[in-house]
């Protein structure tokens, strides 16, 4: 038992580990574009803010959400969550990220989640679809897939407004004194944005390993530090390890997905990338607060497609645009898919799973 739960901890790390270094892209993708920072430096500066998150959120919201918001807890164990994150590397990483392929690791891990509960119980009833009184559009499943949807247009709406802002306070000065002056705004909005990141997407494994510890009864120091009162909490070296790793994994690139995101999407200007980045870090730093998991991933390309269109309509390259969206309709299905596959093969062939 306390093997297989080393193991699971080293898989959520692992996933921690390759949803820093798919989202790398996300936080640095407009200062590379936009050459304020060589691509080298660009991930140290958004690794180091990754792990600044830890003084700025708390990291129960999202957390609880992972941990206890999708799956009903007797459903829970070692067996089901190793499922769902290896579901979720597969898809994030050896189909997108090798491709280039922006993609939502927060998504493929909520998609092997319900994939793995649904295996598990050979139906719907291991997932939470029902609040206290009933509703089905009030539970954390609806809220996460509505985002799917929303998070995307939400920065759309906030980069062309703030692009436009910015343009219309900045009209009257010397463009060259302009570009000087968001070379400095853009370090500042891309440091907001990888503290957003990292507030929102480290918290989904901090979730991962507590509830893990949790469903481990047979551990009582473990069960006993978790809850000292009752309530869902995320010990404060999970959140130090889970943050670490993430920084870790954005120190490791990921320069395929930078080109998709901050290069082929549209063209960007200083003034652009700061106003992308801005419109992003208030939508992660909204949906942390609410405890919605969302997606780095299409946060900031919506901001950049919104940034994009203030210029004209043709400026964003819309089929690159369709490609990317294209991937995130199909992640949830198929990251569930992949751990079912995973989780019924795990219990065919290893007792008591």
């Amino acid at each position: 038992m306390l093997i297989l739960v080393f193991i699971t901890v080293a898989a959520a790390l692992a996933f921690d580990f390759v949803n820093g270094m798919n989202d790398a892209a996300n936080s640095i993708a407009t200062i590379v574009s936009t050459r304020i920072l060589s691509p080298r430096t660009a991930v140290l500066w958004a690794a180091g803010f990754n792990f600044a998150a830890l003084f700025f959120f708390d990291g129960s919201k999202v957390a609880g959400t992972v941990g206890q918001g999708l799956i009903n807890n007797t459903f829970i164990d070692e067996y089901l969550i190793l499922s769902a994150l290896l579901g979720a590397i597969v898809w994030a990483y050896f189909f997108c990220a090798r491709l280039g392929i922006p993609v939502s690791s927060s998504h493929s891990l909520t998609g092997g989640l319900i994939g793995a509960a649904i295996a598990k119980s050979h139906g719907f009833s291991a997932l939470i679809l029902h609040t206290a009184n009933g509703g089905f559009f009030s539970t954390k499943i609806f809220i996460t897939l509505l985002f799917i949807f929303m998070a995307p247009l939400i920065g759309m709406v906030l980069g062309y407004l703030i692009m436009v802002g910015t343009m219309w306070i900045a009209r009257k000065y010397n463009p060259s004194r302009i570009d000087k002056f968001f070379r400095i705004g853009q370090l500042l909005s891309s440091a907001a944005f990888s503290i957003g990141h990292g507030g929102n997407d480290a918290q989904k494994t901090m979730g991962i390993i507590t509830v893990l510890l949790y469903s481990t009864r047979n551990i009582p120091f473990v069960h006993h530090y978790l809850y000292p009162y009752g309530a869902f909490h995320v010990p404060t070296w999970v959140a130090v390890l889970s943050l670490t790793v993430i920084s870790l994994g954005t120190l490791s690139g990921g320069m395929r997905i930078v080109k998709t995101m901050g290069m082929k999407l549209t063209h960007l200007k200083p003034i652009g990338g700061f106003s992308a980045e801005t419109a992003g870090a208030i939508t992660l730093y909204t949906a942390t607060s609410m405890g919605i998991p969302v997606s780095t991933t299409q946060t900031i390309a919506g901001a950049i497609m919104g940034v994009g269109t203030t210029r004209r309509f043709s400026a964003v390259r819309w089929g690159i645009a369709g490609n990317i969206v294209m991937t995130w309709i199909f992640t949830i299905p198929l990251s569930a898919l992949i751990a079912g596959l995973i989780y019924f093969i795990m219990s065919y062939f290893i007792p008591g799973a």
